[in-house]
């Protein structure tokens, strides 16, 4: 949808903004929208993470801004260096990421792309909960997390921006060997009348955390990765048109201990290109009609290195079947948006998606091409000033898969006083297969996986409610509380499976039916300089076997987690300084599992507490110093009585959560002149 201008220094050193204007319910909000609105207007329940948050948390990379909101939880895959989002119980395929409205592009289940945004151009994140398919399409099951970049600022100026930023890996760290982190960002700004020029460019290095390795191998890979960013905007009377450009090159690395008998090591290097262009304009032909245009193409390429390294440090390539792979993702996609008031009552907004997905490689069977097209309608019919009903429907065909002709949802919103609103929703969500699902193909000494060209798509039916409560509204006070609950229920959820045609091979199937369900309670608190959020969640996830009694006995349809969350965040105006603590505890996760389809057992990976304490400090007018300890409570690995360990990525065994308790410092510095 459209996306509202922001000042690109928007979160500089500043932090006395603790202010009124910073409180959640006057924010505006874009995603799903027709255009920018209030959040308390939209019929979305939508959570914002504003830039000054953003900022103080310290953090290199998307996951750790929301590893402490309720709600998210992230799984890492250490085989392959990567990391997973799982959003209201459900796992990464059904959460969509979107940098500025377009969706970012991956290679499959797994969400890389949240660690390959550059954090230093962020101007906040918005979270959807819910099916946004409608509005949306393909992956947006559990919901949508927006991130928007920052835009322009008003009048002609010159803005600098710089950034380091030096952190532990647990407690190794070493300036000069690469141990720890080590960021670095310079970015440049200039506007004049009507055109904005801007360009960032990021380094992030990770040296890795040897943990209980031993050797050459590391815990965690060694990462690093540059990012770099460019855009141009240029604002008419009625209209905007702007260019942004997003590149990323990023390598991690696999170091394989040495053979005792021949004394050469085998190494990985994991190497991600991603080129992403995307193009937008806005155009008002007068009060009552909003168009916006918007178009990207995204190069994306993963590349599988493998090397041999004998006893005197020469490197060859590898010569073992599968151990070197590039895979291409190429995709096109273009949004055309439509919204006209037609009066005081209703509001019409439409649109029409088009994308064009490419996929090639050593793992790709042949080169295969998907296009989608779809037009989706979503009018706003208002009650009088109470009641706000928005239902949607999405019609799409797809060239290769048997999408789902329609999708419908229905969402609104009452007014209940003049401080509680009440919000519900019902939406059909649906998940296309991916590529690689449909046509990977991948032979090797111990894999034997195939695509599947048959699978259908995944949908779900989903049911949410929101009663929002802002119990103190006045000057320098406000509390808002939101108590929450849901209901999902998925349906031909794709999954990795023995080919009934052949016991000897694995491939995709439509096999599982799903369930989600939960409460939540969210608090939040503004005080005169003090920000706090108290929030806690009930989730329960479906447990398969309760369907047969007769087999497995009497078992629970769900099984729960608890989550709890606290953010404090302390402003002392006169001093320039502030105090903050990022608090959740993720209670354990119970799962029912089976190795024989015989006898069922309950497995469990024990809960975590994750918390991170910040200090900032103004340094003069310009520069502003943040330091702090993360991960307080030292969390690495997570006990998990799951007994699935029979490949490289199964359930069974310690969880990898993080690389234990680390301690950073960051310089910041902004100028800017008007």
């Amino acid at each position: 949808m459209a996306q509202k201008d922001v000042a690109p220094g928007a979160h500089s050193a500043d932090i006395a903004k603790l202010t009124d204007t910073t409180f959640a319910l006057r924010e505006v909000v874009v995603t799903g929208q027709p255009e920018a609105q209030s959040l308390r207007n939209s019929v979305y329940q939508v959570r914002t993470i504003d830039s000054e948050r953003i900022r103080l948390r310290g953090a290199t990379n998307l996951q750790a801004i929301l590893n402490t909101e309720l709600g998210i939880r992230f799984s890492n895959d250490l085989t392959l260096g990567t990391s997973d989002v799982q959003l209201m119980g459900m796992s990464g395929q059904g959460v969509k990421i979107l940098l500025d409205g377009i969706p970012m592009v991956d290679r499959g289940s797994a969400r890389e792309s949240l660690g390959q945004i550059d954090i230093n151009t962020i101007e906040r994140i918005e979270i959807v909960e819910g099916p946004m398919s409608v509005i949306y399409g393909t992956d947006a099951l559990a919901g949508v997390i927006n991130i928007i970049t920052k835009k322009s600022s008003d009048g002609p100026s010159l803005t600098v921006q710089a950034r380091v930023l030096e952190e532990t890996a647990g407690d190794e760290y070493n300036a000069f060997t690469k141990k720890g982190t080590h960021n670095q960002s310079v970015g440049l700004t200039w506007q004049h009348a009507r055109l904005q020029l801007s360009g960032n460019v990021t380094r992030n290095n990770f040296g890795g955390w040897q943990g209980s390795s031993t050797g050459r191998a590391k815990a965690w890979m060694p990462k690093d990765q540059m990012l770099y960013t460019a855009g141009s905007r240029f604002a008419g009377k009625r209209w905007n048109a702007w260019y942004r450009f997003n590149g990323t090159d990023e390598t991690i690395n696999s170091l394989g201990n040495r053979n005792p008998n021949t004394g050469i090591a085998s190494d990985q290097d994991y190497i991600t290109k991603r080129w992403f262009h995307q193009a937008q304009s806005e155009i008002r032909p007068n009060e009552k009609l909003h168009i916006t245009a918007i178009g990207s193409y995204t190069d994306y390429s993963r590349r599988t290195l493998s090397t041999q390294v004998d006893i005197n440090d020469r490197r060859t390539l590898s010569p073992e079947p599968g151990s070197q792979d590039k895979s291409i993702f190429t995709t096109t996609f273009f949004r055309g948006t439509a919204a006209y008031k037609a009066g005081d009552h209703i509001s019409v907004m439409a649109g029409v998606d088009f994308s064009n997905n490419n996929a090639s490689g050593a793992r790709i069977n042949g080169s295969p091409t998907i296009n989608e097209y779809a037009l989706f309608v979503a009018p706003e019919f208002r009650f009088g000033q109470a009641f706000k009903l928005t239902p949607g429907l999405r019609f799409l065909k797809n060239s290769v898969y048997d999408a789902p002709p329609v999708i419908p949802s229905l969402n609104g919103k009452l007014t209940l006083t003049r401080s509680m609103d009440f919000r519900f929703g019902y939406a059909r969500g649906f998940r296309s297969p991916a590529l690689r699902e449909l046509y990977f193909d991948f032979h090797d000494a111990s894999h034997s996986i195939n695509g599947n060209v048959n699978l259908k798509a995944e949908y779900s039916n989903s049911f949410n409610a929101y009663l929002v409560w802002q119990a103190v509204s006045r000057q320098g006070f406000h509390i808002r509380s939101t108590l929450g609950g849901f209901y999902n229920v998925f349906h031909d959820l794709i999954d990795t499976g023995i080919d009934p045609n052949d016991r000897t091979q694995t491939t995709y199937l439509n096999i599982h039916l799903f369930k989600t369900t939960g409460l939540s309670l969210d608090n939040k608190l503004l005080w005169k300089n003090l920000q706090a959020t108290v929030g806690a969640t009930y989730i329960g996830r479906y447990n398969e076997f309760s369907e047969a009694p007769a087999d497995f006995g009497p078992l629970p349809e769900f099984v729960w987690s608890t989550e709890i969350n606290v953010n404090l965040l302390y402003a002392f105006k006169k001093a320039g300084a502030s105090i903050n603590l990022f608090y959740k505890f993720s209670g354990k996760r119970p799962v029912y599992e089976t190795t024989d389809q015989v006898n069922v057992h309950l497995a469990e990976t024990e809960g975590f507490h994750m918390a991170d304490l910040t200090l900032s400090k103004t340094l003069g007018k310009y520069v502003s110093l943040l330091g702090g300890i993360k991960n307080l409570f030292d969390v690495t690995n997570l006990q998990n009585t799951s007994t699935d360990t029979g490949g490289a990525h199964s359930t069974g065994g310690a969880v990898p959560m993080s690389f234990g308790r680390s301690y950073f410092l960051g310089l910041s510095f902004q100028w800017t002149k008007h």
